[in-house]
């Protein structure tokens, strides 16, 4: 096996291992962002991989909605992930598949042959078991069975990720993707939960400042709400503004003058100071066994790493 991914010299601690799957480049930006950055500047090696190059996002910038930008969208978003994940600074790795686009429409129109949402889990995950055995995370992190939100490429990164989570693990399973890896814990994004949205929105409504959000709040259900499967807060606010930077490396995808950027840093940094995550898979013991929170996706494997 190759030791491209491995960076600890021989005789000193292991080094912290995590992988953030993501469906296109952005999204490691704004899910999961100062997370990674955290870590990065922890020692930790952090890779992302992402699975479609995004060819079909929509121009979400007005200031980047030109024709040169549009006939040349792929080459764009794949500098725009360069210059994200050396902010970040990380590594990544593309899977490799077609964007499926976001359908819109009553009926909605069929997606495109040969996109990665329509593509079998099973072969759609083979090159993700690859780079799990080659990498060797300690902790994966993707999406839960819902895509964090309803794009059909974000509930495919889910599947292709669970997949690739439990079959590394096999050896009777994609025999030739290397030697087996059991990956000690697989966490889903909790992003968008109501509770953060409320606090955010009621710390602007406090300051006298006008929320963009009471519409949303007032139309979500509760049903919907994942606030109770919120297993794991890591505190990074420190990073808020090299998230920030990230996301605005995606200038195709991103107004600076847009809903992610109106709450003012200190008050994010008061207000909601984690990223949350819910511990979906684990070989190691933890709090969450016994009811309580965690604070580090590293919990539980800090010390099994140690020289």
């Amino acid at each position: 096996m190759s030791d491209e991914y491995r960076r600890e010299p021989k005789g000193v601690s292991e080094q912290l291992r995590m992988m953030s799957v993501h469906a296109h480049p952005d999204d490691e930006s704004s899910k999961g962002a100062a997370t990674m950055a955290r870590y990065v500047r922890e020692g930790a090696d952090v890779l992302v991989v992402t699975c479609t190059g995004g060819e079909r996002g929509s121009i979400l910038n007005p200031a980047m909605d030109r024709p040169d930008v549009a006939e040349n969208i792929a080459s764009i978003r794949a500098e725009e992930m360069r210059r994200a994940r050396d902010i970040l600074g990380v590594r990544q790795e593309w899977l490799g598949f077609v964007d499926s686009g976001l359908p819109e429409g009553d009926p909605p129109p069929p997606l495109p042959d040969g996109c990665f949402s329509l593509l079998p889990v099973a072969a759609a995950a083979a090159p993700l078991v690859s780079l799990v055995r080659k990498f060797r995370p300690h902790v994966m992190v993707t999406y839960d069975e819902d895509g964090g939100y309803p794009h059909p490429d974000h509930v495919m990164c889910h599947k292709v990720s669970v997949e690739a989570y439990d079959a590394a693990a096999d050896p009777a399973r994609y025999p030739d993707a290397g030697a087996p890896w059991q990956t000690p814990k697989l966490y889903y994004q909790m992003g968008m939960s109501k509770g953060r949205l409320l606090a955010i929105h009621e710390a602007l409504l406090d300051e006298g400042i006008e929320s963009p959000y009471g519409e949303w709040l007032e139309q979500w259900e509760d049903s919907r709400d994942k606030s109770k499967r919120i297993t794991t807060r890591v505190e990074c606010a420190d990073y808020f503004e090299i998230r920030d930077q990230a996301l605005l490396a995606h200038a195709t995808q991103v107004d600076p003058d847009s809903r992610w950027f109106f709450v003012p840093l200190a008050m994010q940094k008061r207000v909601w100071p984690t990223e949350d995550y819910e511990l979906a898979r684990s070989t190691v013991e933890s709090t969450v066994d016994a009811g309580a929170p965690e604070d580090d996706l590293f919990a539980g494997l800090r010390e099994r790493t140690a020289a």
